[in-house]
């Protein structure tokens, strides 16, 4: 029996993972050369390094012999394998599922190959049109606005090859079924035309909107964002995701900007079509954006190869939406970022503007110096940390530093954490080296103690991830059939210091159930709910499941939809619980607040048994020492060594302290969790 057919997902995974540097480097000493790595071509009598390993381009080429290709193709030759051979060992190594196929499997994947390549020529097809209705006299008004709104030439409408959708509810229905003969079951697939609620016919999904073509980094249409031009809601949609296009794995202007990117070892990522647009007619070609989504490992991972310094800038809209974009686009890559595999920057523009704004006031020599001044993710964190708080108020102070140590306390013991304590209490000081000095030492015990930020899992127990899913579920499943209880639920969950989710999509619900909550009552006020200081009434009339399916919607967010469509539903029990919603909540949140006491109480364990404990012997020792130095001075022996152990110890009596409490605590939540069964 022959071998078996690798199905071409398991290829694409090997690919994706296995980086050339690694491969070769196993098997050839390689050396850094400038941005690329150079070592002894094993395929030929090398006697001085002819071959190159680039790991922007993943691939290798020999100068004296030609042998050259990727990561595959090199253990190809060197190992003398097949193909097939090389990728499932590459799998097993990587730990990655492997798919084979079959007869019929084959035939089944040569007729999606078949569909996916008619899907972008159907795309390719549908940019044309558009294309050609910008230029027709409809397009007209479209065609103004780009000129004279958003200051574009024709050279750069064109390269970008934008368009305009009429305000017709057939007009790409009729030209691509009628005149290119595509039928209405792949133009749908394509995502361009909706079904009718009635189910007699298609509409066109794009209707009086400008046309942005979506490429992939092949540069083929997958899909297309449209900006509205009469105020209808949304401002830009988007299409759908289907077989050619996914949101989280793809750039807008990749296509354009890879080699910019390379040349200037740095990617600029906005946050909208046109800022990327501007950014391009303004010279600065090494501009992406991330679709509408916050940025994700997969696309930072595209970018990283195109920059040898993996340094990327974010440079979102500097208003709330943005402020918040940037905080999930950090929380997705900051752990790369503090273990040195990527150089994170954030830029926010002067006076709230986005690029687009900036740069039709300034020069792009203006915008630049800016950008080479962005500074690092974290030192931008402190920053908003700071931000529009008065340090001569005790509590702004203490709002700053609970800050600062949540913040502080992700990095791991070393000399980075060590300057940003030192730079903080600097700040706080207002310039009192003696006050900076104390302020330092305090906010150093304060992120020993809290040097665990409650959503690792290291210190997790089989079992407990689970058991947590399930009651951050259970929150907001509460937050949505109960809102009368809104207003209760928050303020609970900020005393406790619950609100920021564990689980990523319960982060990204929460998040948008704010972002909605926030548009209609306010920052201001929505704050003012979570401390206490406002009744919160107000909450209890937004009409949040309808008001998140039409986001979701719109936005085409199968991801959240999928995980907010369970939460509609109400079992039994549930349906039970929700007639005595108070005492669920405390219980539910205590079980919460239990899970992560435990974990902190783990945490604790394993940093006081790393601390060394002088003995009573040597606090003795000292001080008959200081006794025979100076004779003349009269001590209290007993109160000295009690004093000198306690200093001596300081840190491992100030952990015994915290697990003390931690523990204490832990026997008042489970008072408290009486109200809930942990089953």
């Amino acid at each position: 029996m022959g071998n078996p057919r690798i199905h071409p997902h398991t290829i694409e995974a090997v690919k994706e993972r296995a980086d050339i540097v690694d491969v070769v480097g196993e098997h050839v000493v390689l050396k850094k050369k400038g941005k690329e790595f150079v070592g002894i071509c094993p395929f030929h009598d090398d006697s001085k390094p002819s071959m190159t390993v680039s790991p922007a381009k993943q691939f290798y080429y020999c100068f004296s012999c030609g042998a050259g290709g990727n990561s595959i193709k090199f253990l190809m030759e060197f190992q003398r394998e097949s193909f097939i051979d090389v990728v499932l060992g590459l799998a097993r190594k990587y730990q990655l599922p492997i798919e084979t196929l079959e007869g019929p499997q084959q035939e089944r994947l040569r007729q999606k190959l078949s569909r996916r390549d008619n899907l972008y020529k159907i795309l390719d097809l549908a940019k044309g049109w558009f294309q050609d209705r910008l230029r027709s006299s409809e397009g007209a008004l479209a065609f103004n606005y780009l000129l004279e709104k958003r200051r574009l030439d024709r050279g750069i409408i064109d390269q970008f090859e934008l368009g305009f959708a009429p305000n017709a509810w057939d007009g790409l229905l009729r030209h691509l079924n009628h005149v290119e003969n595509i039928s209405q079951e792949l133009l749908e697939a394509a995502g361009l035309i909706i079904p009718r609620k009635s189910g007699d016919g298609f509409y066109d999904r794009f209707r009086n909107r400008l046309m942005i073509p979506i490429k992939d980094r092949q540069g083929r249409v997958i899909g297309f964002g449209g900006r509205s031009l009469d105020g209808t809601d949304p401002k830009y949609l988007n299409s759908p995701e289907t077989e050619v296009f996914e949101k989280g794995k793809h750039l807008f202007a990749l296509d354009k900007a890879t080699n910019l990117i390379r040349k200037n070892d740095k990617a600029v990522v906005a946050e909208g079509y046109f800022d990327v647009i501007a950014l391009h007619a303004a010279g600065v070609t090494n501009a992406v954006a991330s679709l509408g989504t916050a940025l994700s490992s997969h696309q930072v991972t595209q970018l990283c190869r195109c920059t040898d310094s993996k340094r990327i800038v974010l440079n979102f809209d500097a208003d709330n939406a943005g402020i918040r974009a940037a905080n999930r686009a950090i929380n997705e890559v900051e752990h790369l970022a503090m273990q040195g595999q990527l150089e994170l920057r954030v830029l926010h523009l002067p006076s709230g503007k986005d690029p687009d704004e900036y740069l039709q006031e300034n020069s792009v020599a203006d915008y630049k110096a800016l950008l080479d001044k962005a500074p690092l993710w974290i030192d931008w964190q402190i920053d908003q940390v700071f931000k529009d708080l008065d340090l001569t108020k005790a509590d702004h102070f203490q709002l700053v530093v609970s800050g600062l140590v949540q913040l502080l306390g992700k990095l791991p013991p070393s000399a980075l954490r060590t300057y940003y304590l030192q730079k903080v209490s600097e700040r706080l000081s207002g310039g009192q080296a003696r006050v900076a000095l104390q302020l330092e030492d305090d906010l150093r015990k304060q992120v020993k103690g809290q040097r665990w930020h409650g959503q690792s899992t290291r210190l997790e127990k089989p079992g407990e991830a689970s058991l947590r899913e399930r009651n951050e579920a259970e929150i907001l499943r509460l937050y949505l059939h109960c809102p009368s209880q809104r207003a209760n639920i928050r303020r609970e969950l900020r005393q406790r210091e619950l609100e920021d989710f564990a689980l990523h999509h319960h982060r990204l619900l929460w998040s948008s159930i704010s972002d909605i909550e926030e548009s209609n009552l306010g920052m201001t006020l929505l704050e003012s709910i979570c401390r206490g200081d406002a009744p919160g009434d107000e909450l209890s009339l937004i009409e949040l499941p309808r008001l998140l399916l039409d986001q979701f919607t719109a936005d085409n967010n199968d991801l959240l939809s999928s995980r907010f469509t369970p939460l509609l539903e109400l079992g039994e029990v549930q349906m039970a619980a929700m007639k005595t919603p108070i005492p669920y909540l405390r219980g539910t949140l205590a079980v919460l607040e239990r899970h992560k006491s435990l974990r902190r109480c783990r945490h604790l364990i394993e940093a006081w048994s790393g601390q060394r404990l002088e003995t009573l012997e040597t606090c003795i020792a000292a001080l008959l020492e200081q006794e025979q130095n100076q004779p003349d001075l009269s001590f209290e022996m007993e109160a000295r060594i009690d004093e000198m152990f306690n200093e001596l110890n300081t840190d491992a009596l100030n952990f015994q302290q915290l697990y003390y409490r931690e523990r204490k605590h832990l026997l008042h939540l489970d008072k408290e969790r009486c109200a809930i069964s942990n089953d």
